[in-house]
Protein backbone atom coordinates (compact mmCIF):
# COMPACT_ATOMS: atom_id res chain seq x y z
CA UNK A 1 0.00 0.00 0.00
CA UNK A 2 1.41 3.54 -0.88
CA UNK A 3 2.11 5.98 1.78
CA UNK A 4 -0.51 8.53 1.86
CA UNK A 5 0.58 12.13 -0.06
CA UNK A 6 1.21 14.96 1.68
CA UNK A 7 1.05 19.12 1.54
CA UNK A 8 2.19 21.63 3.47
CA UNK A 9 1.14 25.47 2.92
CA UNK A 10 3.34 28.34 4.75
CA UNK A 11 0.44 31.38 5.55
CA UNK A 12 2.05 34.76 4.98
CA UNK A 13 0.18 36.49 4.17
CA UNK A 14 -3.13 38.13 6.46
CA UNK A 15 -5.28 39.12 3.63
CA UNK A 16 -8.87 37.94 2.71
CA UNK A 17 -8.25 36.54 -0.89
CA UNK A 18 -5.13 34.92 -0.20
CA UNK A 19 -6.96 33.33 2.91
CA UNK A 20 -9.86 32.04 0.76
CA UNK A 21 -6.59 30.27 -1.45
CA UNK A 22 -5.02 28.42 1.42
CA UNK A 23 -8.07 27.32 3.18
CA UNK A 24 -9.49 26.37 -0.25
CA UNK A 25 -6.41 24.38 -1.14
CA UNK A 26 -5.71 22.62 1.72
CA UNK A 27 -9.36 21.79 2.58
CA UNK A 28 -9.21 20.47 -1.19
CA UNK A 29 -6.25 18.22 -0.29
CA UNK A 30 -7.41 17.06 2.72
CA UNK A 31 -10.85 15.55 0.78
CA UNK A 32 -8.76 13.75 -1.22
CA UNK A 33 -7.11 12.03 1.55
CA UNK A 34 -3.82 14.04 1.43
CA UNK A 35 -2.01 14.93 5.01
CA UNK A 36 -2.14 18.30 5.40
CA UNK A 37 -0.27 20.98 7.24
CA UNK A 38 -0.79 24.67 7.12
CA UNK A 39 2.06 27.04 8.90
CA UNK A 40 0.97 30.54 10.02
CA UNK A 41 3.72 33.02 9.71
CA UNK A 42 4.01 36.85 10.07
CA UNK A 43 1.09 38.66 9.23
CA UNK A 44 -0.72 34.86 7.90
CA UNK A 45 -0.71 34.42 11.76
CA UNK A 46 -3.30 37.10 12.26
CA UNK A 47 -5.82 34.55 10.60
CA UNK A 48 -5.91 32.65 13.73
CA UNK A 49 -6.41 35.43 15.77
CA UNK A 50 -9.62 35.26 17.59
CA UNK A 51 -11.91 37.02 14.84
CA UNK A 52 -9.05 37.57 12.59
CA UNK A 53 -10.92 35.99 9.84
CA UNK A 54 -13.18 38.54 9.71
CA UNK A 55 -11.00 40.85 10.25
CA UNK A 56 -8.62 40.30 7.13
CA UNK A 57 -8.54 42.98 4.48
CA UNK A 58 -8.73 42.54 1.02
CA UNK A 59 -5.53 42.91 -0.78
CA UNK A 60 -6.09 45.09 -3.45
CA UNK A 61 -8.49 47.46 -4.19
CA UNK A 62 -9.78 47.36 -0.11
CA UNK A 63 -10.85 51.25 -1.02
CA UNK A 64 -11.30 51.00 3.03
CA UNK A 65 -13.63 48.35 3.50
CA UNK A 66 -15.92 48.89 0.31
CA UNK A 67 -13.64 46.46 -2.06
CA UNK A 68 -13.91 43.88 0.47
CA UNK A 69 -17.81 44.03 1.34
CA UNK A 70 -18.39 44.02 -2.38
CA UNK A 71 -16.16 41.20 -2.79
CA UNK A 72 -18.13 39.06 0.63
CA UNK A 73 -21.49 40.28 -1.78
CA UNK A 74 -20.48 38.77 -5.12
CA UNK A 75 -18.71 35.33 -2.88
CA UNK A 76 -22.27 35.43 -1.18
CA UNK A 77 -24.40 35.50 -4.46
CA UNK A 78 -21.82 32.99 -5.88
CA UNK A 79 -22.60 30.28 -3.13
CA UNK A 80 -18.71 30.37 -1.94
CA UNK A 81 -18.27 29.52 1.67
CA UNK A 82 -17.25 32.07 4.15
CA UNK A 83 -14.09 31.96 5.72
CA UNK A 84 -14.93 30.89 8.65
CA UNK A 85 -16.89 28.20 7.16
CA UNK A 86 -13.55 27.06 5.29
CA UNK A 87 -11.62 26.84 8.42
CA UNK A 88 -14.42 24.70 10.17
CA UNK A 89 -14.07 22.59 7.28
CA UNK A 90 -9.92 22.21 7.25
CA UNK A 91 -10.35 21.31 10.70
CA UNK A 92 -13.04 18.77 10.67
CA UNK A 93 -10.99 17.46 7.24
CA UNK A 94 -7.96 16.80 9.61
CA UNK A 95 -5.85 19.60 8.69
CA UNK A 96 -3.11 20.47 10.84
CA UNK A 97 -3.09 24.14 12.09
CA UNK A 98 0.61 25.38 13.30
CA UNK A 99 1.27 28.56 14.42
CA UNK A 100 5.10 30.09 14.18
CA UNK A 101 6.00 30.74 17.98
CA UNK A 102 8.76 33.42 16.29
CA UNK A 103 6.52 35.24 14.93
CA UNK A 104 3.87 35.42 18.21
CA UNK A 105 7.33 36.20 20.02
CA UNK A 106 8.09 38.93 17.83
CA UNK A 107 4.74 40.45 17.13
CA UNK A 108 3.51 40.00 20.72
CA UNK A 109 0.82 37.64 20.02
CA UNK A 110 0.35 35.01 23.06
CA UNK A 111 -1.47 31.53 22.85
CA UNK A 112 -4.56 33.15 24.06
CA UNK A 113 -5.10 35.65 21.23
CA UNK A 114 -5.38 32.66 18.80
CA UNK A 115 -8.14 29.90 18.16
CA UNK A 116 -7.16 26.65 19.19
CA UNK A 117 -4.15 24.96 16.79
CA UNK A 118 -2.16 21.60 16.86
CA UNK A 119 1.06 23.59 17.93
CA UNK A 120 3.04 26.76 18.55
CA UNK A 121 6.50 26.00 16.71
CA UNK A 122 9.42 26.92 14.58
CA UNK A 123 10.99 26.83 11.34
CA UNK A 124 12.60 23.33 12.26
CA UNK A 125 9.03 21.31 12.75
CA UNK A 126 7.46 23.10 9.82
CA UNK A 127 10.22 22.08 7.74
CA UNK A 128 10.03 18.42 8.87
CA UNK A 129 6.18 18.19 7.28
CA UNK A 130 7.78 20.33 4.72
CA UNK A 131 10.82 17.67 3.66
CA UNK A 132 8.11 14.46 3.67
CA UNK A 133 5.70 16.45 1.49
CA UNK A 134 5.20 16.13 -2.32
CA UNK A 135 3.28 19.67 -2.36
CA UNK A 136 4.76 22.68 -0.74
CA UNK A 137 3.19 26.04 -1.06
CA UNK A 138 3.82 30.01 -0.20
CA UNK A 139 0.55 31.69 -0.04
Amino acid sequence: MSEKKKMTIIVFSGDMDKAYAAFILASSAAAMDMDVTMFFTFWGLNLLKKGGLQKAPLSKMNMFGLGKMMMQKNMEDANVMSLEALFRDARELGVKMLACSMTMDVMGISKEDLVEVDGYVGAVEYLSHAKESQINLFI
